[in-house]
């Protein structure tokens, strides 16, 4: 059912992704020799049509990719890691390491970080001749979190710019301000999505001259009355607002449950639907890719346009728990809704 915004929905902290992700990162489990999905292996009946992943080279290891187009060609990839890992490739097959935003570190995030340098969850554009980058800072199992926005001519690791606070969350809040994306809707107006647990997916109205908060409304988009659900994307496609989300668990390595969803809604700020008809706002959502063979918890995805295909990009982990980049067309059927290709 709908949440009760009065009554905060707070998930047990060991199901949460980032106290996870943290663990595997203090371990090193992140950093083992990448290892291939293998298409061919049996799949689970319910994912027998979900392909593998397409072939991509290089720098692949990462969390929560985001990409932006560069205007002068090829591509820049924002991701979760230490001062926020940077990777550039020419042709979205063959990647590698550009550095990190914030080689000097970030401070200005520490009062939600308690100091650790780990930046999450990244969303990249660009916009009038600027990169912009929305970004998280918290603590694992917490939501005294705040999304930062910084910006960028060139996007190259050392030029980013602190444009400071976007949106924050508190303990005594029932939403979780990590997971940022934004989209600009048919009018020009610019939106911000994000959240994390609690009571679910939220989305506030951003001015486009500063990429700070126009008004002090907060929509809510999306909940599965406290269970998880996170990574929003926004994509506009055929008058529909496309909303993408990751159900279920990251960062258990090969025992990983996370799976991308979809709804839409012909307004931006919703109600967005599944196929079925359920609303969002009520745990709704229609699978578009889950684990597979050797492809376990495929989600935190980012969606864009590019000039072959419309593209899915997300993370996944191999059988020996690497965290990978995993990237494949997205096609629309013929009643407009998503698949992977």
């Amino acid at each position: 059912m709908t949440e009760d915004p009065s009554t905060p929905s707070v998930p047990p902290a060991p199901l949460s992704r980032r106290r996870l992700l943290g663990a595997a990162l203090a371990t090193g489990a992140l950093a083992a020799t990448p290892a291939a999905a293998d298409a061919a292996a049996p799949r689970h009946a319910a994912a027998a049509a979900y392909p593998g992943p397409g072939h991509v080279t290089g720098d692949v290891r990462m969390h929560d990719p985001s990409f932006v187009k560069r205007p002068d060609g090829g591509y820049l990839v924002a991701h979760t890691g230490n001062d926020l890992a940077l990777k550039t490739s020419a042709d979205r097959t063959a990647f590698s390491n550009a550095g990190v935003a914030f080689p000097g570190g970030a401070p200005w995030t520490s009062p939600y970080t308690g100091g650790a340098r780990n930046l999450w969850a990244p969303h990249l554009s660009h916009h009038n001749g600027r990169y912009h980058l929305y970004y998280s800072a918290s603590t694992f199992g917490s939501n005294r979190s705040a999304i930062f926005l910084a910006t960028s001519t060139s996007g190259d690791s050392g030029t980013w710019r602190d444009e400071g606070l976007v949106v924050e969350s508190f303990t005594s809040d029932d939403f979780n301000a990590i997971d940022p994306h934004l989209q600009v809707d048919g009018q020009g107006r610019w939106w911000l999505a994000f959240g994390s647990f609690w009571s679910g997916i939220k989305m506030v109205r951003l001015d486009p001259a500063t990429g700070k908060r126009y008004d002090g409304a907060l929509h809510a988009i999306a909940g599965r009355g406290g269970g998880a659900i996170e990574a929003p994307t926004l994509f506009h496609r055929g008058g529909w607002y496309y909303l993408f989300v990751s159900f279920d668990l990251c960062c258990r390595g090969a025992d990983s449950t996370y799976r991308v969803m979809v709804g839409r809604s012909r307004s931006i700020t919703g109600p967005y639907h599944d196929r079925a008809g359920t609303a969002m706002t009520s745990g709704g959502g229609t699978e578009v890719l889950a684990g597979h063979g050797g492809v376990h918890g495929p989600g935190h995805q980012d969606v864009f346009a590019d000039t072959d295909s419309d593209i899915l990009a997300y993370h996944y982990y191999a059988d020996d728990g690497t965290a990978l980049l995993g990237v494949n067309w997205l096609g629309w059927d013929s009643s407009g809704w998503p698949y992977v290709h």
